[in-house]
């Protein structure tokens, strides 16, 4: 089956000179939910705007099931849904005026009975004949998700959409994407809350600088990345790492009181116990022992850093 989204070869250059986008290469398949990470300026921003045909790309291809974004706009647009990190509504329209309005924008008949059910689920019901302009900054994000989805989209674009809102909105956006998720919406989302891409993502991509540094299986990143960290706590200081542990490649705290030992998702576990029993032997008496598992947010540190 082809992806629902394909991406070949696609750049932006701006007019002042600034290159957004470089070569950009990336499938979407259906009914997945990909995290697109990166830095402020890395490119997020352009990628949905171009495949959502809010901006020509300088170079490049984007196809929206099997349509281009370019030649078949309005084709390419109906399929999808966009929550922006702008909140760019009239606000004096009420709520469900508003809601209503963005499903006949997208060329779909009226159906109240479509639109209520989103307005209740995004517990958006009671406010609905309220202006926009009297609602909190999250009542205001929950519309935004309500107009993206009044026209039932295929695919959904979530532009860091849980940025500067509440606990409980930021449940309920992703209590929601998990429900969209079952019905074989395919949800593209940028965030900067990296454990919420740990949490939900099939895949995670990371862009730097205009440039898709690496797009992979979540679980599989974190195997082929991740490392665990165990912590060995010392009785007393070091001030250096005894020759005799010179193969476990040990690191040292800066306070001397712990020795690190860093290795391999997945390694043999039996390495653990004789390194304990190596400084056992070295005379090294230890208080406690810790492990820590890599986050994904190291392994986004850690690409980043790489890419400077």
């Amino acid at each position: 089956m082809a992806p629902i989204i394909s991406i070949r070869s696609l750049s932006k250059t701006y007019a002042n000179g600034f290159k957004a986008l470089d070569n950009v290469s990336l499938d979407i398949e259906e009914g997945e939910i990909i995290a697109l990470l990166g830095p402020n300026g890395a490119g997020k921003t352009t990628l949905i705007s171009i495949v959502c045909g809010i901006t020509n790309p300088s170079s490049g291809q984007v196809l929206v099931a099997g349509h281009d974004v370019v030649k078949d706009f309005r084709k390419t647009r109906g399929e999808i849904g966009l929550v922006p990190q702008e909140l760019t509504t009239d606000m004096f329209e009420t709520v469900i005026n508003t809601v209503s309005f963005s499903r006949g924008l997208n060329g779909k008949k009226p159906n109240p009975e479509l639109v209520e059910s989103i307005l209740r689920e995004l517990t958006l019901f009671e406010k609905r004949n309220d202006a926009l302009r009297e609602l909190s900054g999250g009542m205001k994000r929950r519309v935004l998700i309500a107009k993206a989805l009044s026209h039932e989209p295929r695919i959904l674009f979530l532009d860091e959409p849980t940025a500067g809102v509440d606990v409980a909105l930021r449940k309920d956006m992703w209590q929601l994407v998990s429900r969209l998720r079952q019905t074989g919406v395919t949800i593209i989302l940028t965030t900067h809350y990296i454990e919420e891409a740990q949490e939900i993502a099939d895949r995670v991509g990371v862009i730097n600088r205009g440039k898709l540094l690496l797009v992979e299986d979540k679980n599989t990143l974190m195997r082929k990345l991740g490392k665990k960290h165990l912590t060995v706590q010392l009785h007393a200081r070091l001030e250096e790492i005894p020759a005799s542990l010179s193969e476990w490649n040990l690191k040292l705290n800066d306070t001397g009181d712990q020795l690190i030992y860093d290795y391999e998702l997945g390694s043999n576990h039996g390495a653990i116990a004789r390194l304990l029993q190596d400084v056992d032997a070295a005379g090294l008496g230890f208080d406690d022992l810790s492990t820590r598992q890599t986050s994904l947010e190291d392994i986004f540190v850690s690409l980043i850093g790489e890419a400077e």
